[in-house]
């Protein structure tokens, strides 16, 4: 099923060109960027008091009384677990997190679109994502068709501090979606709701999916292999390239994604290594060439801070530990503070 749909996006893209027109001006200090780095850099427009009522925690700015909401934004009366209702917010998280490895990552097989779980090692650094993570806001769940993107969101989300439910959302019919229902406002109000999309699938490997990695470098030749790998705009055969997958990529996440952070929704996207760079490549405003010099590793999560129609990096936390995670926005160190309140 995967990669029928794989198949039908390599027919629908390649008429498309979006991202040709992304901002190719900006220019990296160095040539390979890895983002499991330590660039936690506190940030000084954070908010400053708190309070609670009716359960859920509102954060007051000092400078514009503007209100956003730290804690459980669904249970306002005003807002509905899927609804995109506009808020008075100055910043939203946005948490990507690559897989964990899958058992064709062990074999070291290409695996494309084929739909493969994590191995025992990729569900110990799903895990230890959760842990890292345990701490930010998340209201929504973004994740690909595939089970191994899905696999790393719920088990990331077993240990989020807050413990609520992550709850796939089926639209696939009028059916699917009756039957799905869930009836309990207080219910709801302890879900968190979880879209899938092929949109966020890998790219499609085309002939190479299911082959050996090595096997597949002695038989073309390293250089064929690293080109079909690595580059931008070249796919391998039947296949997608690195641009094709973020026309479909960049697209999903302006069109469903992007609006969720403006109504002031904390973001968690599960997904893959190329989805996943194709949006860093458009939320950092790469170039072509800079894109394919970037590296993610497997289970490690990477915040965003959405501030005044900004993505603000914040980097990699590296260990399960407090090391920056909760010091990036005063925002962040408040939402903190109120799950040691609740949670002590």
């Amino acid at each position: 099923m995967a990669t029928e749909v794989c198949n039908h996006a390599i027919g629908t893209l390649q008429s498309h060109s979006y991202l040709s027109n992304l901002n190719h001006s900006q220019k990296l200090r160095s040539g390979s960027l890895r983002l499991a780095m330590k660039d936690f850099i506190p940030s000084n427009n954070g908010l400053t008091t708190g309070r609670s009522r009716r359960n859920y925690f509102v954060i007051r700015s000092s400078a514009s009384h503007s209100q956003t909401s730290v804690i459980d934004p669904v249970l306002s009366p005003s807002r509905s677990n899927s609804g995109d209702t506009p808020k008075k917010s100055n910043e939203a998280a946005l948490i990507l997190i690559r897989h964990g490895e899958s058992l064709w990552n062990e074999k070291n097989l290409f695996t494309g679109c084929v739909d493969v779980p994590l191995s025992n090692k990729g569900i110990d650094e799903a895990i230890e994502a959760g842990k890292k993570i345990s701490n930010i806001p998340v209201d929504v769940i973004f994740t690909s068709a595939l089970i191994r993107a899905q696999m790393t969101a719920m088990l990331a989300m077993t240990q989020h501090r807050r413990k609520k439910v992550p709850v796939v959302l089926h639209d696939e019919s009028e059916e699917a979606k009756a039957w799905s229902q869930v009836f309990s406002e207080d219910t709801k109000k302890q879900s968190i709701p979880v879209t899938t999309a092929w949109q966020l699938n890998e790219r499609m490997y085309g002939e190479l999916q299911g082959l050996n990695k090595q096997e597949t470098a002695d038989r073309y030749g390293k250089e064929q292999v690293h080109e079909w790998r690595r580059s931008y705009d070249i796919p391998p055969p039947n296949g997608e390239s690195l641009e094709m997958c973020a026309e479909r990529a960049v697209a999903y996440f302006r069109d469903r994604i992007e609006p969720k952070l403006l109504s002031g929704k904390n973001v968690m996207i599960a997904a893959h290594g190329n989805s996943l760079r194709s949006i860093i490549m458009y939320l950092d405003k790469l170039t072509s060439q800079e894109v394919i010099s970037l590296e993610l590793s497997t289970g490690i999560p990477m915040l965003y801070i959405f501030k005044e129609g900004r993505f603000i990096r914040r980097g990699s936390p590296t260990g399960p530990t407090e090391s920056g995670v909760y010091a990036y926005t005063k925002h962040l160190a408040l939402y903190r503070q109120k799950l040691d309140e609740m949670f002590q």
